[in-house]
């Protein structure tokens, strides 16, 4: 079985939206009807980057792979940028105890690592400011 990367996308793009409680888009702005807040700013955006297969050494060597995604929040202030920049970065990475606060689930696979792969900071266009984040998700197949 191989990972999906764009089901891992979806997946995360699901946790985004809760775990900063606003809508999140898959390669472009939300739609106006995406839950929880449509396209209101501020918004995030997730891009699917690709994946690398990294199997395991005596197995299907497109068991495991690592999943890139960048998400890009958008709003109305560079500091409204940075906040949701802020809860994108927790609801990747941020731990309760031992387990991820916001879990990830792909479907048949699990995500059993998480980095922060670069953080580009703030930029401005127009009126709308964004900040640019890229995540790296190693993840393995069950079943």
């Amino acid at each position: 079985m191989t990972v999906n990367g764009r089901h891992v996308a979806l997946a995360s793009q699901a946790m985004l939206a809760t775990a900063t409680g606003r809508s999140c888009g898959y390669g472009a702005l939300p739609a106006p009807t995406a839950q929880p807040t449509g396209a209101t700013l501020p918004y995030s955006v997730l891009y699917e980057l690709g994946l690398e297969s990294s199997g395991p050494a005596f197995g299907d060597m497109h068991a495991d792979a690592r999943v890139l995604v960048q998400v890009t929040s958008a709003a109305a202030s560079p500091e409204l940028a940075s906040a949701l920049a802020d809860k994108v970065r927790a609801g990747f990475l941020g731990r309760s105890g031992s387990e991820w606060a916001f879990p990830i689930t792909p479907g048949s696979c699990v995500v059993i690592d998480r980095d922060l792969d670069a953080d580009d900071g703030t930029s401005a266009a127009g009126s709308v400011y964004s900040y640019v984040q890229r995540f790296a998700l190693t993840v393995t197949t069950v079943g």
